[in-house]
């Protein structure tokens, strides 16, 4: 008996914490170590090296193939390892030698700039066990380099099948329906090839599921089998559950399945991802196998590795997916801040959103107006939003043709992403998948039968398992959980961005008819005073200078009024085309231009005629815009060039003046700039000229730019000589 126990010496976390365990100097005797440099020279070894490896071995002196027992194997691994060092390679290597009358694993690996290698003694009744542990472990080196699924999958089969010795080993991926298609295949040269078959869900009952994710491997060593009854107390009445057991009896229908595609022995290794059956590595033989327990086990490693690897991979993808859907979201919202309406912001993006929601192709709507992206029928998308405004939600999600109004003619679409950014307005952003024409190779015929089986009459599983080919129509591929989030967040973004804009716009408009009311004021009071004055004197040149010069504004402040009606109800511009002398009608209105702003001088290049066929009005109202722009935003002179080349008549008006701010170019040509109405060098503007002309010109096939050069703001009117077709 000690009588002091307490002044024992004890390990505490006060001396513990501090003990260096990763340098103790020495090693464990059921085994030895040797350490080589880069040039392959001996500088480390245990003590008992020489003795338990039976070999003269020197430090600091690189070992011949004698040192090592004259085995070529272990020579060229170490000589192999000792090459890895250069490279920075460090992954580890393990076979299994013989040296000195003993049996070692050989483990081999880098660190630090030595190359270690350990001779671990094996149990001489290990062999077996040691083998397929060896196996096991590169298997799953394998795996985990895969770079994709599909590869993954690949790779699987053939490890699980060179494992344990099925005849053939297969993958299964299901899909969304519960279907499951063989996506890779391991077999036997003599063996009909499953691969790419589809087998319906019902050869895996609810229930037949619901135990392979609880047990996630079932092996049949022999299908013919003949169950043994449980033998239960008196007063034991429940039935023992058995979903964990690997002994369970499996269903007879199960086993008359097999039976019928000739399979002797099976097991089937569950992959659960998210706790859903998300696949299968199926195995079956040709003849009874028995496999062991921790061969199994290792197959059933490898089941959660695929499974770890697929949920990491989908993960990696999907928040890829998101990131970038994340940005283009802020870059719409951004422009829809910026000014832009948000049909044309979103019908700019297509391609990017066709690639986040993973479409074919889109149509934007609003006010009974539609921007398509792809091969899409307006008239039909027409349709589609009526139907869509019936559904009374904000998204809508469909991938059946039979739900959707039927197509006039073209591609036909059977998914339909409907987003719902304006209720009152019908605005829509809507996303569609093709029709899914799709011939699926069946593995025999998937609907099962009544028949007389060898358990009676009742529903038998297939027979014949050749393969059935059958061709699926008016479905498209459904919308994933990505591309719902997305379209979720994007809808959410865009509804909120596009309401602020109908704010400020409200906001904006009330704004221009107090300056419209202002700005009619003004030459309506002139008209006032000049016809005070010529009641009582004659009229002189400047007052019907006035008279025109007053009369002519609110003209043009009218016209641009009415366009722009037009153009926020959708209606359009109408154009009356003729034959036009574009340089005559220009040296008109330049005249006018000298008269009336005698202190604006005008640097003028024309031709002397120059023929187009155009709306001679339109363009009286898109040059006139010009120079009024120039004239309030310039400091001086205004340039006005004429040329007409390649089939274009191009007006060049340019005035020295600084830079438009780069924030404010993106939204030059929008209508209701904020900008223009809150302009001190032009109170009375209401920011539409550029809009004006940016819509005239488009409506004759034609572009107005901006550009900054020398020192010069300029614009650049670009129109067809001849109208479009």
């Amino acid at each position: 008996m000690n009588p002091n126990p307490v002044q024992a010496d004890l390990v505490t976390l006060d001396n513990c914490e501090r003990e260096p365990i990763h340098i103790p100097g020495s090693i464990q005797p059921h085994g030895a170590l040797l350490a080589f440099d880069r040039l392959g020279r001996l500088q480390v070894m245990s003590a008992n090296a020489p003795a338990l490896l039976g070999q003269d071995l020197k430090l600091g002196r690189a070992p011949r193939m004698a040192d090592l027992g004259g085995d070529a194997e272990i020579y060229g691994a170490v000589q192999q390892a000792i090459a890895t060092l250069g490279s920075g390679d460090s992954m580890p290597d393990s076979r299994e030698v013989a040296l000195n009358g003993h049996s070692f694993d050989l483990l081999l690996h880098a660190h630090e700039g030595l190359c270690l290698c350990e001779f671990e003694l094996r149990d001489a009744g290990a062999d077996r066990l040691s083998s397929f542990a060896q196996m096991a472990y590169r298997s799953m080196e394998k795996l985990k380099r895969q770079p994709g699924i599909d590869k993954l999958l690949e790779v699987a089969v053939a490890e699980v099948r060179a494992m344990t010795g099925f005849d053939r080993v297969m993958a299964y991926r299901f899909r969304h329906d519960d279907s499951g298609d063989i996506v890779a295949e391991a077999r036997r040269d003599d063996l009909e090839a499953y691969l790419g078959r589809r087998y319906p869900a019902s050869d895996i009952p609810a229930q037949a599921r619901r135990l392979y994710v609880l047990n996630t491997l079932r092996l049949i060593p022999d299908v013919r089998y003949e169950p043994v009854p449980l033998l239960a107390d008196a007063g034991h009445a429940e039935p023992l559950d058995l979903s964990h057991s690997v002994l369970r009896s499996v269903s007879p229908i199960h086993v008359e399945y097999l039976n019928n595609m000739g399979v002797a022995a099976s097991m089937s290794v569950s992959i659960v991802v998210a706790g859903r059956l998300w696949g299968m590595l199926a195995c079956h033989h040709m003849a009874p196998l028995p496999v062991p327990y921790a061969i199994r086990m290792a197959a059933d490693v490898i089941a959660q590795l695929i499974a770890a690897s697929v949920q990491s991979l989908t993960a990696r993808e999907r928040e890829a997916a998101m990131a970038r859907a994340a940005l283009l979201r802020t870059d719409i919202a951004a422009q829809i801040a910026q000014g832009h309406e948000a049909q044309d912001v979103l019908a700019d993006e297509a391609p990017a959103l066709c690639e986040s929601l993973d479409c074919d192709a889109l149509f934007v709507s609003l006010n009974g107006r539609v921007r398509v992206h792809g091969a899409v029928d307006e008239a039909w998308a027409a349709q589609l939003v009526t139907w869509l405004q019936a559904r009374e939600r904000a998204l809508v999600q469909v991938d059946r043709c039979d739900e959707l109004p039927e197509a006039g003619g073209g591609e036909r679409y059977c998914g339909v992403l409907g987003l719902r950014f304006d209720a009152p307005r019908q605005g829509w952003l809507v996303a569609l998948r093709r029709e899914q024409v799709e011939t699926i190779r069946w593995g025999g015929k998937p609907e099962k039968e009544m028949t007389h089986g060898p358990l009676g009459p009742r529903l038998t599983p297939r027979g014949s398992f050749d393969e059935w080919r059958e061709t699926v129509r008016g479905t498209a591929v459904p919308w994933s959980d990505v591309a719902l989030e997305s379209a979720t967040l994007l809808l959410d973004m865009v509804s909120r961005a596009h309401a602020d804009r109908v704010l400020e716009l409200d906001r904006l408009r009330s704004q221009l008819w107090a300056v419209l009311g202002h700005d009619l004021r003004d030459p309506l009071h002139t008209l006032s005073v000049a016809s005070i004055v010529l009641d009582r004197q004659n009229a002189t040149d400047r007052i019907t200078t006035v008279i025109r010069n007053s009369t002519n504004r609110m003209q043009r402040l009218l016209r641009d009024l009415q366009d722009i009606t037009r153009l926020q109800n959708g209606l359009g511009l109408a154009l009356e085309l003729e034959d036009t002398d574009v340089a005559a009608l220009l040296v008109q209105q330049l005249e006018d231009q000298r008269a009336t702003y005698p202190d604006t001088p005008l640097d003028v290049s024309l031709p002397t005629t120059l023929a187009a066929r155009l709306d001679p009005m339109r363009l009286l109202q898109m040059s006139a815009n010009l120079l009024s722009n120039a004239r309030h935003h310039g400091r001086g002179r205004i340039a006005v060039q004429l040329t007409g080349e390649g089939g274009h008549a191009r007006l060049r008006v340019s005035n020295p003046a600084e830079p438009i701010a780069p924030e404010l170019v993106d939204g030059l040509f929008d209508p209701f700039k904020r900008q223009s109405i809150s302009n001190p060098r032009n109170p009375g503007s209401m920011g539409l000229g550029l809009y004006i002309v940016d819509q005239v010109a488009a409506a004759h096939g034609g572009s107005i730019r901006y550009a900054y050069e020398a020192g010069e703001v300029v614009f650049l009117l670009e129109l067809p000589l001849a109208p479009p077709h």
